[in-house]
């Protein structure tokens, strides 16, 4: 493949056309960060927010010296609500631990949701534990999106002191909130941990079910243990034959050593489709 024509891309980048312009900034993927963010500085202010929003987005994509302090002024600064969500989001991929402090204060003081939730969602990504105590005040949020975020966030950090807070979510009657507290639960190992996927494994939702059975399984991925070992594979004996094939299924995706047992005994699964895979599943290892 032939390398990008720079002074091509920046003329387009100048046409009066949306698409060549688009398609300037796609050409950039294959830029080196230093040679693009250059280029991509032009459009930042464009009259289309589309190309705007590309642009911010490719800013935490080509890491160097100026992206941060970039995204940080369009954090702080723009009147539009969406561009400043995308610097929050921006700030996110960028992974500088310098935006955390940017981020918090967008969470606490920014007026519109979509931007405070991009800010927990990077501050996630970041998985710096001084976002935890702004992440744990963003659970009593009046906005579900908000809750979830700050959820999913806790558990990307690690931040295992703030169960007792995020626990409170397993009673939720949004399946959404029950299923990100499910997906944090897989990294946050504790005996409240178990008891909680204990609990969520049983789920009126298929998708709430199929994240705590993630969840166990990770923690036993992470952290071999006798007790998530022993909670995982009871799940063998559930009545619902989809969990047992959610229990197969995320220890063949996470490849751990209790998958030949465990398939061993799921081939004799009354359900035929679950005999199947595991059936499928020893072949395939053999």
């Amino acid at each position: 493949m032939s390398a990008p024509n720079l002074s091509q891309i920046a003329t387009q980048l100048e046409s009066p056309s949306l698409k060549d312009r688009l398609l300037a900034l796609v050409a950039l993927r294959e830029v080196a960060p230093d040679q693009a963010v250059p280029l991509i500085k032009k459009v930042l202010n464009d009259e289309s927010l589309q190309i705007r929003s590309m642009a911010i987005f490719a800013l935490g994509l080509k890491p160097t010296e100026e992206c941060f302090p970039l995204l940080v002024r369009l954090l702080e600064g723009d009147p539009d609500y969406g561009i400043r969500a995308d610097a929050a989001g921006a700030l996110g991929y960028l992974g500088d631990v310098r935006a955390v402090e940017p981020l918090i204060h967008a969470l606490y003081e920014d007026t519109d949701w979509l931007v405070r939730f991009s800010a927990a969602v990077s501050l996630g990504n970041l998985r710096d534990p001084r976002a935890d105590a702004a992440l744990i005040q963003a659970l009593q949020s009046s906005e579900t999106v908000i809750q979830q975020a700050a959820i999913a966030a806790l558990g990307e950090i690690g931040a295992v002191h703030a169960l007792p807070q995020i626990l409170s979510f397993a009673q939720s009657e949004d399946w959404l909130v029950r299923q990100r507290l499910a997906e944090a639960l897989g990294r946050l190992p504790s005996p409240q941990t178990l008891a909680a996927l204990r609990h969520l494994c049983r789920d009126t939702s298929a998708q709430v079910v199929t994240a705590a059975v993630y969840s166990l399984a990770n923690l036993l991925r992470l952290q071999p243990d006798t007790d998530v070992a022993a909670e995982l594979l009871h799940l063998i004996h559930s009545e619902d034959w989809q969990t047992r094939l959610r229990l197969l299924e995320a220890t063949l995706a996470l490849n751990l050593p209790e998958t030949p047992t465990l398939a061993k005994q799921l081939a004799a699964d009354p359900n035929p489709f679950v005999a199947l895979t595991a059936t499928q599943a020893l072949a395939e290892s053999a």
